[in-house]
């Protein structure tokens, strides 16, 4: 896995990305990647939020508050389940932004820098974006599926200036294990699973000020 950081100077580097041939549109010197123009439309956050709680025996109703926790959440800090709601670079900025909403009231959004190949790789992620071959987190979760392992989770767990740690809940056949990893592929596999993956964020994040200790 990789290195649990997601500042934009390391996760710049090079990777196996390809162009995002009509998976992101340029307006006004802004690139624009959003929820509304992956399958199921404008209305896809609550009915990801729907089939993440009923994949987990969820009802698909209320809002996650108190000791009440959403699917893929491990006792501690109280976790909100958001989608990926956007992937923008507003030019001239030089790293894209991700953008999280929560899909309860009061809808909260979380943003934060990825580097500009991982940005990419998330609009294709998000748009589902065919590839001539199979892109770094295509290859990740097809082999995740062959040997049987399911992608619980995914979870924002921390954040100290501004890089933000997150990690992958697995659970395989005989055991369950949790990897600390960075923020851009957690969401880019969360999006290539081939059904709807919760994706947490730690309720802490979502005040702009001040570093998050990730749970002990």
């Amino acid at each position: 896995m990789s290195d649990p950081v997601s500042d934009p100077v390391s996760e710049s580097g090079p990777r196996d990305a390809t162009p995002a041939d009509g998976g992101e549109a340029l307006v006004d010197g802004t690139v624009v990647a959003t929820d509304a123009d992956a399958d199921g439309g404008g209305d896809g956050d609550d009915g990801a939020s729907e089939d993440a709680q009923a994949a987990e025996g969820g009802s698909g109703e209320g809002e996650a508050t108190g000791d009440e926790q959403p699917p893929g959440a491990p006792p501690g800090p109280d976790y909100r389940m958001t989608i990926v709601s956007a992937v923008t670079l507003e030019l001239p900025a030089q790293y894209p932004m991700v953008v999280l909403r929560e899909t309860e009231s009061p809808r909260r959004q979380l943003s934060f820098a990825i580097g500009l190949p991982d940005g990419t790789a998330l609009a294709h992620a998000l748009r589902r974006v065919p590839t001539p071959r199979p892109l770094t987190h295509e290859l990740v979760t097809s082999l995740l599926q062959g040997f049987d392992i399911d992608l619980v989770a995914v979870r924002l767990v921390g954040r100290h200036g501004g890089t933000y740690f997150a990690e992958l809940d697995l659970r395989g056949r005989s055991d369950r294990r949790v990897y600390s990893c960075r923020p851009s592929d957690a969401l880019a596999l969360a999006l290539r699973q081939p059904v709807p993956v919760p994706i947490l964020v730690d309720d802490r994040l979502f005040d702009p000020d001040g570093d998050v200790d990730p749970p002990a």
